[in-house]
């Protein structure tokens, strides 16, 4: 092992080679505790050796985004645009997960980068070449928002810890006063691992609400929805359900 790591240490530094380390030295020791100089003694080189190819932290972050985004697996060939769009979505979820910092990450940063832009252009691409609108693939894209990189924000922390059986302990004044969230709360064992709520599968939730949204896309499409003035949507006809 010190024999591979003296080696790797000699071979030439690139940009790529400095993306791919910073990459997993914040898998290893988390995007807080990341810093150049932290990367350099990685990588046995001064930190001067580094600004060669980044010019600055925030450029090696977007670079590690690019990296990160660029293992997200390319379209699948003759695939529908739903099975096109899921698994491409799907792809940009394991991505993600493989790198529990980048989504933290993505959300810093002042705008898409190249990487970005490209991947959000593909799936733009698959909406249109479905036959979708570009009015109604720019409703879609809003709807979509994070979960197109397949991560999703939850509007609150998890719930209360659960007691040793795994159910959720909800003091008996919070119960009364709110018994509907209680019942919910109550409804399944809870792992505090989950982000959509201990007990939740975060996978199974993901791809619920995907599902639940491509059908709605679909159905729409199928209607020739179009919004109106303003980007309202047209009352009547448009949302009428089918025969």
């Amino acid at each position: 092992m010190t024999r591979q790591t003296e080696a790797a240490h000699r071979a030439p530094l690139s940009r790529d080679r400095v993306l791919r380390a910073a990459v997993a030295l914040a898998d290893g020791i988390g995007i807080e505790a990341l810093s150049m100089r932290r990367l350099a003694q990685e990588l046995g080189v001064v930190p001067m050796a580094l600004y060669k190819h980044v010019a600055n932290k925030e450029q090696l972050l977007d670079g590690m985004v690019e990296t990160v985004v660029g293992e997200i697996d390319p379209p699948a060939p003759g695939a529908d645009w739903r099975s096109a769009v899921r698994q491409r979505i799907l792809s940009a979820r394991a991505a993600l997960l493989g790198h529990p910092w980048a989504a933290q990450v993505i959300r810093s940063r002042s705008g898409p980068t190249p990487a970005v832009l490209a991947y959000m252009d593909s799936v733009i691409g698959m909406f249109r070449t479905g036959g979708f609108s570009v009015d109604l693939t720019h409703h879609v894209m809003h709807a979509l928002g994070s979960r197109i990189l397949g991560f999703t924000q939850e509007l609150f922390d998890a719930p209360p810890d659960p007691d040793p059986q795994g159910r959720a302990t909800i003091p008996p004044e919070a119960a009364a006063a709110y018994p509907h969230v209680t019942e919910l709360a109550m409804a399944a064992a809870h792992d505090g691992d989950s982000v959509v709520g201990r007990g939740c599968d975060d996978q199974f939730e993901f791809e619920f609400a995907l599902d639940l949204l491509l059908d709605g896309f679909e159905r729409l499409h199928r209607q020739g929805w179009t919004s109106g003035p303003a980007g309202r949507p047209v009352p009547g006809g448009d949302l009428a359900p089918g025969p």
